[in-house]
């Protein structure tokens, strides 16, 4: 069966994800050609099979291609993202689809709790940007159940990232980590493209983390999504070396998260004696609980590290992880993993409710990405029977 769409949406399909024609052909099968790949973002023309096939390759939802005019690419929620002092370009599918599917799962948590019977979480939206970031790093730890050099007592600083997460979800805020989209690990997230975001919410507040980002990294994310949670504002960040944009929520959502993971009296109080240190940021680092560049971005916002001295560190340290990187197997335990790409709290809810026969589980396994018997052993991991 032979199509005729229109040009610019298959031209649109192809540059979403980024790919020249010839690398399209390939992925797309069939004995497709480059030369075929331009004819049809000049005619048209094309056959059933190969619109679905270019459907599932580009990520798109069969009936855009059949769309008058491209679909606009844009994020539902703000979008902070720079690179140097310029807009990122626009969202990836894997970014959008999976923005689109923690949607999904806030919506239906929200109902869920409210019908519950939960109130909904006094700190969301209780601050504003006139705050000072100081006072609301400390509201921050006060909910979180945390005192004042509280990682301390952690003996690393990757026990303080799983415990600061843990209390996080205790909190009641639904956390995803995650670094592929879903579980399908043929879309891989690019941290260049985003290190995480937030959606807001009095009752299902979501914070979603990068997984593919440097785990040295994730603990500030963490913080500064939060600190997103406490201003009652949705939106999609990363960082560029670690230097937040010319915006000023994101100014002042990074002073927060640096106040509550490294408080500044302390650094300038301890700063002499890692100066005497043979590497200062791990000092640091060792001190607070948190990884050498979060230490050493510290050390850089409050004037006690030059730019050029952080950014010899910062390159040196990407080299270093990469290498690390490369060396690590890619295994690891399958539950576990669903614990943080599906969340406890929300994976929970999402069981239990399917037990109880209040959701479908046709619903359930779109909710979580787990199907049938898979579905089954994650609710066993969470304490329940199912059957």
């Amino acid at each position: 069966m032979n199509l005729n769409l229109k040009p610019r949406v298959l031209h649109w399909a192809r540059e979403r994800v980024g790919l020249d024609a010839a690398t399209l052909a390939k992925k797309v099968g069939g004995g497709v050609t480059a030369e075929r790949v331009e004819e049809w973002e000049k005619t048209g023309k094309l056959t059933f099979t190969q619109a679905k096939r270019l459907a599932h390759v580009t990520h798109a939802p069969e009936g855009f291609l059949y769309l008058a005019e491209p679909p606009d690419d844009r994020l539902p929620i703000p979008d902070f993202r720079t690179v140097g002092d310029a807009p990122v370009r626009r969202p990836s599918p894997d970014l959008l689809d999976t923005v689109f599917m923690m949607q999904r799962r806030q919506a239906w948590m929200r109902d869920f709790l409210i019908e519950e019977g939960e109130p909904p979480m006094p700190f969301v939206g209780s601050a504003t940007l006139d705050s000072q970031p100081e006072q609301v790093a400390a509201d921050v730890r006060k909910t979180l159940g945390f005192v004042e050099g509280w990682a301390k007592e952690e003996n690393t600083w990757t026990e303080a990232l799983m415990h600061l997460r843990q209390r996080i979800e205790a909190a009641g805020v639904l956390i995803v980590v995650n670094g592929i989209v879903g579980n399908n690990v043929y879309r891989k997230l690019d941290p260049d493209e985003f290190r995480g975001f937030v959606l807001c919410d009095a009752y299902a507040p979501l914070v979603f983390i990068n997984g593919a980002d440097f785990k040295a990294a994730q603990m500030f994310t963490f913080a500064h999504e939060l600190a997103h949670l406490w201003i009652g504002q949705d939106g999609v960040s990363n960082f560029d070396a670690m230097q937040p944009p010319p915006d000023r929520v994101e100014q002042w959502c990074n002073a927060v998260a640096a106040e509550f993971l490294v408080p500044e009296r302390e650094v300038r109080e301890c700063w002499s004696a890692a100066q005497r240190a043979e590497e200062p940021y791990q000092f640091l680092a060792a001190r607070f609980k948190v990884s050498s560049l979060v230490a050493a971005r510290r050390a850089l916002d409050l004037g006690l590290a030059s730019r050029n001295e952080f950014f010899d560190f910062y390159r040196s340290y990407q080299e270093d992880e990469r290498r690390k990187q490369a060396r690590s197997s890619t295994g690891g335990n399958f539950w576990n993993t669903q614990h943080v790409r599906v969340g406890q709290r929300f994976g929970a809810a999402v069981v239990r409710a399917a037990k109880e026969g209040r959701l479908l589980y046709r619903e359930a396994y779109q909710l979580t990405g787990l199907y049938g018997n898979t579905f089954d052993r994650f609710a066993e991991t969470l304490g329940f029977r199912m059957g």
